[in-house]
C-alpha cells in the first residue's frame, strides 16, 4: 500500500497547479506518513486500517495537486449536481471522519484497552478534536508561512462558515463509520453464536 501511494503521490507531485500551495498541503502528508513509519516498530495497525489511511492520503494528494477548490472532479460534481461551489474539500473532510475513525478505534481498543461504549465514544471525540484542531492549525499555517496563499490553501470559496462545515462533515463521516462498525460487530457476533450452537 505504501508503494502504491508513493507512485500516486509522485504522479500528483508533477506540475501541481500551485507549487507553493502544494508544499503547504503536503506538510500533512509528510508528518502523517513519518509518524506511521516511526511508530511501526511499536504499534502496527490492521491491514484494513492501513488501507483506509492509503485511501485518505490519495484523496488528499489529489486535492493538493489542484488545490481543493479547483479539483477537476469537484468542478464536474458542481456542474452535474448544479451546486454553488466545488465540493471536493467537503468530500475529503467527510472522508477524514469516515476513513480515520476506524483506525482511531483500533488504537483505543489495543492501546487504551477501551471496550463497549467507550471504544466508540473516545475515537469519536478524538476525531472531532483532530478535525477542529486541523482547522485551527491550517489557519495559522496560512497566516504565518504564506499569507498570500491563504485563500487558495484554506479553500473557503467565500464561505464564512467553511471551517465549521468542514468539521461537521468530518463528524458525520465519523458517526457513519462507527454505526457501520457497530452493525458489523453485531453481525459477526451473531454469526459466531450460530456457529457455536451448531457445533
Amino acid at each position: 500500500m505504501l508503494a502504491v501511494f508513493a507512485l500516486i503521490w509522485i504522479g500528483l507531485a508533477i506540475a501541481p497547479r500551485y507549487r507553493s500551495d502544494w508544499l503547504l498541503e503536503n506538510l500533512l502528508v509528510f508528518a502523517f506518513v513519518g509518524l506511521l513509519a516511526a511508530s511501526f516498530g511499536r504499534f502496527q495497525f490492521s491491514n484494513f486500517s492501513y488501507f483506509l489511511f492509503t485511501v485518505f492520503l490519495v484523496l488528499h494528494s489529489y486535492g493538493a495537486h489542484y488545490t481543493y477548490a479547483e479539483t477537476a472532479f469537484g468542478f464536474w460534481l458542481r456542474d452535474t449536481l448544479q451546486l454553488s461551489r466545488n465540493p471536493y474539500d467537503r468530500i475529503v473532510h467527510f472522508a477524514f471522519g469516515l476513513l480515520l475513525t476506524y483506525p482511531l478505534r483500533e488504537l483505543a481498543q489495543r492501546v487504551l484497552h477501551l471496550h463497549r461504549v467507550w471504544s466508540y465514544v473516545v475515537p469519536f471525540l478524538l476525531l472531532l478534536g483532530m478535525s477542529a484542531g486541523y482547522e485551527s492549525i491550517e489557519s495559522w499555517v496560512a497566516r504565518i508561512v504564506s499569507p498570500e496563499l491563504g485563500t487558495a490553501y484554506l479553500g473557503t470559496q467565500g464561505d464564512e462558515w467553511d471551517a465549521q462545515r468542514d468539521v461537521d462533515r468530518a463528524m458525520t463521516g465519523a458517526l457513519i463509520c462507527l454505526g457501520l462498525t457497530w452493525v458489523g460487530e453485531r453481525v459477526r457476533s451473531q454469526a459466531r453464536k450460530r456457529k457455536e450452537r451448531a457445533a
